[in-house]
């Protein structure tokens, strides 16, 4: 039996997550500018950049988020290999 030698991968939301706030501090934009550019709540934003909230979110939020921040859908939710 062969083992397989990849990490495993994480869920979704998580890689997701993961980007919101990467992309979010690459445009320079605080959690509270993304909020209001998205119309929700400051508290909304962060938890769900939170890993320990671990909050999860519609196809519709992610869809406002992706646009405010000007990455599409798939590169949000694309894991970054290097992690």
């Amino acid at each position: 039996m062969q083992m397989d030698a990849r990490k495993p991968r994480p869920p979704v939301y998580d890689v997701i997550r993961r980007n919101i706030r990467k992309y979010r501090k690459v445009r320079g934009m605080t959690s509270a500018q993304l909020a209001e550019a998205v119309g929700l709540s400051h508290d909304f934003i962060r938890q769900i950049e939170s890993e320990k909230t671990r909050y999860n979110f519609s196809v519709e939020t992610f869809y406002k988020i992706s646009r405010a921040l000007d990455v599409s859908m798939d590169v949000l939710a694309q894991e970054d290999e290097q992690t």
